[in-house]
């Protein structure tokens, strides 16, 4: 890989992290993110039992959809990205957006609409790692075919 390669790798890589250790964070909690208690304007205590189980499924369903796109987007960089194959590298912030953009508008309609402060900017930075990746990895069509000749 030359250097804007190993550099968009470098980028998709931490966005990778960013959405595991989301993932992992809401797969694993027993109660509420703070944000979302003070979204409610209630602790989770105060929270009827059957809407603490909703709110633990919704959280663990969102975990989970983290954790896929994390381990999609890490077989595709591990494989066909470092292997220079070129759909892979718009594949990767698809996929990566894909799953950021509702995530995005769910975390503005919080900040919007309740006093909580949900994490946006870690879903906007974890977007812009995703695009950065994608404009470093593109590079030049002349880049592209020597890469192609050398690999011959």
């Amino acid at each position: 890989m030359n250097k804007r390669m190993k550099v968009a790798f470098g980028c998709h890589s931490l966005a990778l992290l960013m959405t595991a250790a989301s993932g992992v964070i809401y797969l694993f909690r027993t109660e509420l993110m703070p944000y979302h208690a003070v979204a409610l304007g209630k602790s989770w205590a105060d929270i009827d039992q059957a809407l603490q189980v909703l709110l633990l499924a919704l959280m663990k369903g969102v975990g989970g959809g983290f954790l896929a796109t994390a381990v999609a987007v890490g077989i595709l960089l591990v494989i066909p990205f470092r292997q220079g194959i070129f759909w892979a590298r718009w594949a990767i912030p698809v996929i990566g957006l894909v799953a950021a953009l509702p995530t995005l508008y769910a975390a503005a309609s919080v900040a919007l609409n309740t006093p909580a402060t949900p994490p946006l900017m870690r879903v906007l930075l974890i977007m812009a790692l995703l695009i950065a990746g994608f404009i470093l990895s593109m590079g030049s069509k002349r880049a592209e075919q020597a890469v192609l000749q050398q690999s011959r």
